[in-house]
Order: C-alpha cells, then structure tokens, then sequence
C-alpha cells in the first residue's frame, strides 16, 4: 500500500450491505438524470477499449501503464483499454453532429493498473464522462465557474434526496462554491504539499474548485500532472467536498475547457510532447475540425461514497485490494465490496 490508509476511530457504516447496494443504484439513477437535464447531455454508449497507437487514449501524466492486449480476429491487432475518454467524447461530439449548448454524457469504466490503492483510489475507475460543445466566448473563466456551479447543484440536490430516504444519513454539505486558483494556494501555504493545501482549503470552505491544473507554479513545480492534450490549462480545475467521515478533501470531479488550437501548441511545447501531432486527433483540433468544448469526469464510486457516509472506496466498488489493506479495514468495521 503506497498511500496511507487512514482507520476512522469507531467507525461503522450507516447502512448495511443491502441497503447499500440498494442506495448505490439510486444514487447512480437520480444523479445521471439530474446531470443530463442541468447540462443539456444526452446519454451515449462509449468504449472500453482503443486501438493501441491512436491517439484517442488518455495519457494522464505520462508514465502510466496501459492494460495491453491482441485481439486475434483483426490479426492480432493491438488494443489498450481506456483510461478515460477525455479525447473520444471530444470526437464523438463531432461525428454525431452536436452543436453549441448540446453534448453527451457516458458511463465510462477504466483500469489504471499503476494507481496506489488507498481509501479514495482503486485500480478501478468508474465515472459519468461528459463533454458540450462550446462557443469561442465562451471559452472564459466565467463560463467555467456556472458549469461548476450547475454540477454541484446537481450533486447537492441528490444528496438532498437522499438523506430524505436514508435519515441516518446527515452529514451536512455546503451549497456555496469557493473558488482559488493554485497559484493563489501555494502563496498561502509555500511549505504545505498541494495535497495538504487542497485538504486545508476543503476544510475551510466545505465545497472547493481548485482552478489551473497542469501549468508550473512561481515555485517551478505542478500542483498535479495533467495531460496537455484535453484541458487548457488556463482554464480548468477539480471539484473536492470536504469529507467528514475521512477528515480530507474529496475529489469529486476534475474539468475544464478544451484545448484549442493555440492551447494545444503551447502545453505540448511545455512538455516536449510535440511528437502527438502525428495524431489525427490533435490535427483535427490544430486546423479546426473538432468543435471546441468543456467537459470532465464525475467519480461514481466516489460520489456515493461521500453521500452515503462511507470510510472506504471499496465499500461501494468492487475490485482488487492488497491483503494487508482488506485485513487492516476488516478490523476496522469496514467491510470491502
């Protein structure tokens, strides 16, 4: 276990295996529903797996290893399993025809086999991917913050009605978005690592979106790793809740406003990725033919773990755990899916 597992002292879960389940299908029914009306999305079917050397797979930092295999009806052709759709659903938007103020939204199932395990992450990764097609004006800052505002009232709207059937259920939520760029949390907290200043803020706050993900900060170093073919820089950032049960904040979402042209050629150079124009993709975003847009990843598994109380990721997924963490979560009531 490279992360920390963190034991709630006298812990146990407000509900029962059954009643979890239960509430996990409701969670996932009402909130995919209530996403698609706030953002004008329209459900689509996505694919679990890309052929390796096409560009469409997510690189998330670069150094992740891909779920690899060859598919022997296409001559033993090599094919990758996703590890998000950030540049698919950027493509699909293009081939079915959707226009500015319309988009789509998916269930997208992922593998990151080199993810650490720890309360909040599995090897497993389970989201509602969404992505709009967007006006030129309105790749802004302002834009930007209503589509957070919008998703979190979705959020704040479930979970409203779900502590309506589930009432053990109580953990409060704050309703008002405080939004801070990095740079702007690590001139507050210079000795503090982005992960302690992101828990800082979420405590503050309740309901924080960190902006500007990606780019070097004024000390040289990133806040985090993002791939510089999907989010502009400039403009994007992640959701977090702060989390009661796990004294943290909880990333919920991470989003932005697409890449365009200038964008593009500008973080490749940053990062010396420039070789990724062989790809159809990014030619198609470089001379104009891929509309611009904005979208991101909602964690399923992660939001249900967050409105219904829950101390591990595990107890509303199933996957694959090391022994000592099922044993050490055993001994500490939480029981893993």
């Amino acid at each position: 276990m490279a992360k920390a597992l963190y034991l709630p002292e006298g812990y146990s879960s407000a509900l029962t295996l059954r009643e979890t389940q239960h509430a996990i299908k409701y969670i996932k029914d009402l909130f995919q529903q209530t996403l698609s009306f706030a953002l004008t999305l329209d459900r689509v079917t996505a694919p679990l797996i890309v052929e390796k050397g096409s560009g469409i797979n997510d690189d998330l930092n670069g150094v992740e290893r891909k779920v690899e295999f060859t598919i022997k009806e296409i001559g033993n052709k090599e094919a990758e399993v996703v590890q998000s759709l950030a540049k698919w659903k950027r493509m699909a938007l293009y081939r079915y025809g959707y226009r500015p103020g319309e988009g789509i939204y998916t269930d997208m199932n992922a593998i990151r086999r080199d993810d650490d395990t720890d309360n909040v992450h599995s090897i497993f990764v389970d989201q509602w991917d969404w992505e709009k097609v967007i006006t030129r004006e309105q790749r802004n800052e302002e834009f930007l913050k209503e589509t957070v505002k919008s998703i979190v009232k979705a959020i704040l709207y479930t979970k409203r009605k779900v502590s309506l059937r589930y009432p053990v259920l109580g953990t409060a939520m704050s309703d008002e978005v405080f939004f801070v760029t990095t740079q702007e949390l690590e001139d507050r907290w210079p000795d503090k690592t982005p992960k302690e200043r992101e828990d800082l803020i979420c405590k503050e706050h309740g309901t924080v979106f960190i902006r500007q993900i990606g780019g070097k900060l004024a000390s040289g170093k990133r806040h985090d790793g993002r791939a510089p073919d999907y989010d502009d820089w400039a403009l994007n950032g992640d959701l977090f809740f702060w989390d009661e049960v796990l004294q943290r904040g909880l990333e919920i979402s991470s989003m932005g406003i697409r890449v365009d042209e200038k964008s593009l050629a500008s973080q490749l150079a940053e990062l010396g990725a420039e070789d990724r124009m062989q790809y159809k993709f990014h030619q198609m975003i470089a001379d104009g033919t891929l509309p611009l847009t904005i979208g991101g990843g909602i964690g399923q598994s992660r939001l249900c773990m967050l409105l219904l109380d829950k101390a591990h990721i595990g107890e509303v997924q199933a996957s694959i755990w090391p022994q000592e963490m099922i044993d050490k979560c055993s001994a500490a009531g939480i029981t893993l899916l």
